[in-house]
């Protein structure tokens, strides 16, 4: 893994050849691969699961100067959720979906919310 001192060289050089983008792409590009998004395969009998989940990544950067000051930054991140996992059987392969039930309440919630209101509503309009 690089150290700070050595990623800030490496960005200040892509940005001193109008690579600043290109190079800070290529890097967060670098950790997106399959393994973030698919686990390894569990065998247990006849089973065979594997994890699944999505990954999003993104990234920005930026380099520029003016009366004699010149600067370059960037950054980015990524974020992986779980999603469910691949059942493979004999029989063949099944997607197994994982429930938030944190969502399921917040969906809950939204429409209770939704039907007071428009009971609200209904109700004033016949006064």
């Amino acid at each position: 893994m690089a150290t700070p001192d050595e990623i800030e060289a490496e960005v200040g050089r892509a940005a001193e050849t109008g690579r600043f983008l290109a190079a800070l792409a290529e890097r967060i590009g670098a950790r997106a691969r399959s393994s973030a998004v698919f686990g390894p395969a569990v065998e247990r009998g006849d089973v065979t699961v594997i994890p699944v989940a999505r990954a999003s990544w993104g990234f920005g950067g930026g380099a520029g100067g003016e009366g004699g000051g010149e600067g370059s930054g960037g950054g980015g991140g990524g974020i992986v959720s779980p999603l469910g996992y691949i059942e493979v059987r004999e029989s063949g392969a099944e997607f197994r979906p994982i429930r938030d039930p944190r969502l399921a309440a917040a969906g809950a919630a939204t429409a209770i919310a939704v039907a007071a209101l428009i009971g609200r509503a209904w109700s004033r309009s016949r006064t």
